[in-house]
């Protein structure tokens, strides 16, 4: 089989260089990419399960109250705390993942976040064991949060250390698909459901099947997760012995302790690059979850639409992101990060106002067209390049986890808490404004930081240092 190999070091004397990258087959980089797919996949698919759950049945099943509008905050505060859990498990994982090797983690992260995703669909109800039910499912969110947080972070990491330099947007750009296919694959079971059983039947035993059917897609990615290779740049680095990172004085000979030395006195990370980083994700991060969480329940419990237009809209939207990740992560390797974050950020300011106007209109094509348009531009395009961008601003010494904290604070401050705040302010308001300018906010957000940052692309990977 013919092999290539991933190194792209510009600089043999750096210290980040290494003098003998292990190649990897284009078997090895399907399985890395296939990997990264599923668990992103399951990931986003347990986002867009609890999402649609929290907007159609949650709000009843777990959080009994007489005031719909605050049963809602309820599950959407449910919703928030996973993200709590995330920086923590992004912190504790990632840093594992920096001195055991990437493949490692990545089987640890997926076994725990699918466990439970699954166990949602076996817990009981409000009406059942009272108070309980709602503690248990934040119980479940905290350990689905746990491990989601090194999750993304990890395969975007491996994939970015797989690919070839020229063409690393576009095999990074299959996390983002992940991302879409787990919320295609939810929003479809939840559309079927919603048209082939009854609404009572929903509420008594229907919402746990697509939690329950979550756990094929947890048993295909650890079974493919078994059988991946170590990441080429992890296993280069020369303080790895034995895929492990060991101190520069336990090197044994043949080693370069002066170059090892040099590697491990290398920053984690600078000002400007948590700075950069945090930014980009901040926009991306706060445009999801209000797109993709907050605006389904705006437009189920507010504007009072058909619930089946609700998933349908999804759906439509997830389809044609199939062509929009693709498309904005070969244009990321034609013309930088740099310049396509700061097109996609500018698009996005501009379509937000006339997106929410054409949903608040309540016509089904104006409904579908403002979701569609406002999903894959503030949202998926976004989503395309970060999953590449935040691994090449930081060094090889400590990528995993930099790139996992970073990625979960801003997801935490960003994702975590504007549905809630964005359900009060409606809810106060009676307005649909404050979703349009919340919006517009983190779009503004990734532009600031697109015309901030340094480009990124095609740098040496093996490289200790931040690139900025």
């Amino acid at each position: 089989m013919t092999t290539h190999t991933t190194t792209d070091a510009r600089d043999e004397g750096s210290p980040g260089t290494a003098s003998a990258q292990p190649t990897r087959s284009v078997g090895d980089l399907v399985r890395a990419s296939v990997s990264g797919w599923l668990g992103t996949a399951l990931e986003f698919m347990d986002f867009q399960l609890y999402s649609l759950a929290a907007a159609l049945v949650f709000s009843e099943i777990f959080f009994a109250s007489e005031d719909a509008g605050m049963a809602v905050i309820g599950a959407m505060a449910t919703y928030g705390v996973g993200y709590v859990a995330r920086p923590v498990g992004a912190w504790y994982f990632g840093r594992m993942g920096d001195r055991i090797g990437r493949k490692k983690v990545l089987f640890y992260t997926i076994v725990l976040m699918g466990l439970a995703t699954t166990l949602i669909g076996v817990l009981p109800t409000y009406e059942q064991v009272g108070l309980l039910a709602p503690a248990l499912l934040v119980a479940l969110r905290m350990a689905q949060g746990f491990g989601a947080g090194a999750e993304i972070s990890g395969a975007g990491v491996m994939l970015a250390e797989y690919a070839p330099v020229s063409r690393r947007g576009l095999v990074a750009s299959l996390v983002a698909l992940g991302t879409n296919c787990g919320t295609l694959f939810a929003s479809a079971i939840w559309a079927v459901l919603l048209v082939a059983v009854t609404e009572q039947q929903l509420y008594d035993w229907a919402w746990r099947i697509p939690f329950i059917a979550s756990a094929l897609v947890m048993v295909f990615a650890v079974w493919v997760r078994l059988n991946l290779k170590e990441s080429p740049v992890f296993e280069a680095r020369q303080d790895v012995v034995d895929g492990q990172v060991v101190d520069a004085e336990e090197l044994t000979d043949g080693a370069a302790p002066a170059a090892t030395e040099e590697f491990q006195e290398a920053p984690s990370w600078t000002v400007k690059s948590v700075a950069v980083a945090f930014l980009l994700r901040f926009g991306q991060a706060g445009n999801s979850g209000m797109i993709q969480t907050y605006l389904i329940t705006f437009m189920t419990v507010f504007l009072m639409l058909d619930k089946q237009l609700s998933t349908e809209v999804v759906i439509i939207s997830s389809l044609v992101a199939f062509l929009t990740v693709p498309v904005v992560g070969l244009l990321g390797d034609r013309f930088g990060r740099r310049t396509m974050y700061a097109v996609m950020s500018t698009a996005g300011l501009v379509v937000a106002l006339p997106c929410i106007l054409l949903i608040v209109s309540g016509g089904t094509a104006q409904v579908i067209l403002g979701y569609v348009v406002l999903h894959n531009i503030g949202v998926m395009s976004l989503a395309s390049m970060e999953n590449l961008t935040l691994p090449e601003i930081f060094g090889a010494k400590n990528r995993y986890q930099a790139t996992g904290v970073v990625r979960e604070v801003a997801a935490i401050v960003a994702t975590g808490a504007t549905p809630v705040i964005a359900a009060a302010l409606v809810a106060a308001t009676g307005s649909w404004i404050p979703v349009a300018v919340i919006i517009m906010f983190f779009s503004g957000c990734a532009l600031f930081a697109a015309l901030w940052m340094k480009e990124v692309a095609g740098r040496d990977l093996t490289d200790p240092n931040p690139a900025m």
